[in-house]
């Protein structure tokens, strides 16, 4: 269950919080697909399984872009935000993808809120750590630093 806060004031106060882990979520080839298509993306190590199958990692690999794009769905597993107006996704400090993330593995999003401030009309600037756990693996599959503008 979520954690939920209501408005600016109390989305102050997270600064520093651990939200822990989102359920994990199985990379199927079909998921992979339908990033492909919709990113335009096609690239073998991605989309042809035969050839894949023969190259470094003897399967495809889903894009980083696509494990990334799971981090908004994810932390609303962790957190919950009500009464506030309105909520921009402004984009990242940071953003790495360390390891290869695998068809048939499970990716899972460990949260923390980095820091919390005060923006102009109200408003608040959520720094949210995340971390996509790579199951059976000490590397991550994507590290992020991602921003959110809040007003009310």
């Amino acid at each position: 269950m979520p954690l939920t806060v209501h408005g600016i004031p109390e989305l102050l106060t997270l600064s520093g919080r651990n939200l822990g882990h989102s359920a994990w979520k199985e990379i199927t080839q079909e998921l992979i697909d339908a990033y492909a298509y919709v990113s335009g993306d096609h690239q073998r190590i991605h989309t042809d399984t035969e050839r894949a199958a023969t190259g470094s990692y003897g399967r495809t690999i889903a894009h980083g872009y696509m494990v990334l794009s799971w981090g908004i769905p994810m932390f609303g597993e962790l957190l919950q935000v009500q009464g506030v107006g309105r909520a921009l996704n402004c984009g990242f400090n940071r953003l790495r993808c360390p390891a290869p993330v695998p068809v048939g593995s499970r990716v899972r999003l460990h949260a923390s809120v980095a820091a919390v401030k005060e923006v102009a009309r109200g408003g608040a600037e959520m720094t949210r750590a995340f971390t996509f756990e790579l199951e059976g693996s000490e590397k991550p599959a994507c590290v992020a630093e991602s921003l959110t503008h809040f007003y009310p």
